[in-house]
């Protein structure tokens, strides 16, 4: 009875399952996971400010400088040689300010993290501090060395594009327009790597710089005819 009654059972039993087995091969569809690539890590723009100061903001110093001074000497002297030498000297007394005002800025400001971590290795009782945190302190003399090439490098737009134009008219309007254009350029710069928005900071930047030289040209050319100092072109 038990022989007969298996038997019943596998005869009967088995087409179904054959049935169900192939239903479930058919019906099984196989689910990719999606891909768990890392997602691109977030820009930190805080991390910037050290190097973005130093080069794009030295570069709009040493254009907005050179070409007030060059403008302002214009003033009183429409000889092309003097405002040659005078954008010249202001080149390299700018970018040796530049220098040496970004290294002990910057001295300082390791100093300060330098003497922290001293402090939290005594605290928390750390041997030393990890590589990567040392790694992240300032560097003076890369961003000295960073500000006066940047400085040089924005002075050196006024100076090349003007100093060797004899007509004063034109070479003031030269000076102007060259000017104009970089620091629309730096401010424009100086917003897309600082996340900032590119049509204010070029608007910002170029209308801090139309000041200055207007106030360096206002100023002199007051000078100059208070104290009958203006010269013509030789």
């Amino acid at each position: 009875m038990a022989s007969t009654i298996s038997s019943q059972v596998h005869s009967t039993n088995s087409p179904s399952l054959n049935e169900n087995e192939e239903r479930l091969h058919h019906s099984i569809h196989i689910i990719t996971p999606p891909a768990t690539g890392t997602q691109p890590e977030s820009i930190d723009y805080t991390r910037r400010g050290q190097w973005l100061r130093a080069a794009v903001l030295g570069a709009n110093d040493g254009l907005v400088s050179v070409a007030s001074l060059m403008i302002g000497v214009g003033a009183v002297n429409q000889a092309s040689k003097a405002m040659l030498v005078s954008g010249l000297a202001g080149l390299v007394a700018g970018a040796c300010s530049m220098a040496i005002g970004e290294f002990v800025s910057v001295y300082a400001q390791y100093d300060i993290e330098v003497a922290q971590m001293k402090r939290e290795e005594e605290v928390k009782g750390v041997e030393k501090t990890s590589e990567e945190a040392r790694r992240r302190l300032p560097s003076p003399f890369q961003a000295a060395a960073a500000s006066a090439l940047a400085f040089g490098a924005g002075a050196l737009l006024p100076l090349l594009a003007g100093g060797f134009v004899k007509p004063w008219g034109i070479r003031i309007a030269v000076v102007l327009a060259v000017t104009s254009l970089g620091l629309a350029g730096f401010g424009a710069a100086g917003g897309l790597l600082g996340g900032a928005s590119l049509r204010q900071s070029s608007i910002r930047v170029l209308v801090g710089g139309w000041m200055a030289m207007a106030v360096c040209y206002g100023v002199l050319r007051l000078f100059g005819l208070a104290f009958g100092t203006e010269t013509t072109a030789v």
